[in-house]
């Protein structure tokens, strides 16, 4: 008895994700909102856009929601007293304004709830064929540098970001690990450069992605897990991806809040199991010998519900 009514009393964990949503797909808070009920959250979600699909197709329609909008929004919560959170989650946004009432938001709630963890995918660009281009403004980097990261508990920036954000090139595994610190001394305690045109040890099949855990202990002392997690490739652009794993891993740090290696080797493996099930049936749709469009490539998050829940660990991290 006690202890059914134990698992009952589970305190609940909400988290307010600030995204896009589209009508039809998988991107933004429709990536985010539904993994992390699975994981047993509570997710209230501001929609920054609303479109009928991502921008990925030959057309979209719809609107999108200004820094004005975002902060009506948020009053009505404060009116009602319903704006305590256990989390906040961002990811992409092309407006400075949007991001800076976003930094406002969440330094009110940390008021509120000095535990919160804010998690920030500081979403501004990617390499493609080693070259790397931002595709928000140029006017948003200092903005992220300067006050969405100082604020951030979780970042995963990628490895253009995260060169973005610290000015310095990364090369090697090592300049990965001081890119790393330098965005802890930023601010967060969690960084995972979510990949990497790193040459991984497994060869190149693999695509290698980073993490860093830094604590203070009560006596000041600091300590650093760090890890290496390498995934096989999937040959194919998907959308949504990294909204995915930043719910992903807010909800297994959550659950594994001292192992950043547990927790990454759930989300990496979770996300393997939706990536290969999205790229079977994407074949299967394009039909033989055709190549998969958008729409065929939309993550298949709903057949994944079970892989989501209680991934098999087809991916280890390296303790580094």
């Amino acid at each position: 008895r006690a202890g059914a009514r134990g698992a009952a009393m589970e305190p609940e964990c909400r988290v307010l994700s600030i995204q896009s949503h589209v009508v039809r797909g998988y991107v933004g808070n429709k990536a985010a909102t539904f993994p992390l009920q699975v994981l047993g959250f509570e997710v209230d979600t501001v929609n920054s856009v609303q479109f009928s699909n991502h921008t990925g197709y030959a057309h979209w329609k719809g609107q999108v929601l200004n820094s004005d909008e975002l902060h009506e929004l948020y009053e009505g919560l404060k009116l009602n007293k319903v704006n305590r959170y256990d989390y906040v989650l961002t990811g992409y946004t092309r407006d400075t304004s949007f991001l800076a009432m976003v930094v406002d938001i969440v330094q009110e709630l940390k008021q509120q709830n000095p535990n919160l963890v804010y998690v920030c995918d500081p979403v501004m660009g990617d390499k493609w064929n080693g070259e790397g281009s931002m595709y928000v403004p140029k006017d948003l980097l200092p903005v992220y540098r300067d006050k969405v990261v100082p604020v951030a508990d979780i970042i995963t920036p990628n490895q253009f970001e995260a060169e973005l954000l610290t000015g310095r090139k990364i090369y090697t595994e090592k300049d990965a690990l001081e890119v790393m610190d330098m965005l802890h001394a930023m601010g967060p305690e969690t960084v995972v450069i979510t990949s990497s045109d790193l040459q991984a040890p497994l060869g190149n099949d693999y695509l290698i992605a980073l993490g860093s855990h830094r604590k203070t202990k009560a006596d000041g002392t600091r300590i650093t897990q760090r890890i290496r997690v390498e995934s096989p490739k999937v040959d194919a652009v998907f959308v949504g991806t990294g909204d995915l794993f930043a719910a992903m891993l807010l909800a297994w740090t959550h659950k594994h809040p001292n192992n950043l290696k547990v927790a990454c080797e759930k989300t990496v493996s979770a996300m393997q199991h939706v990536l290969q099930r999205t790229i079977k049936s994407a074949k299967v749709q394009a039909g033989e010998g055709n190549k998969p469009n958008s729409a065929h490539l939309e993550l298949r998050m709903v057949q994944s519900k079970k892989d989501i829940e209680n991934p098999e660990i087809i991916v280890k991290a390296t303790v580094l």
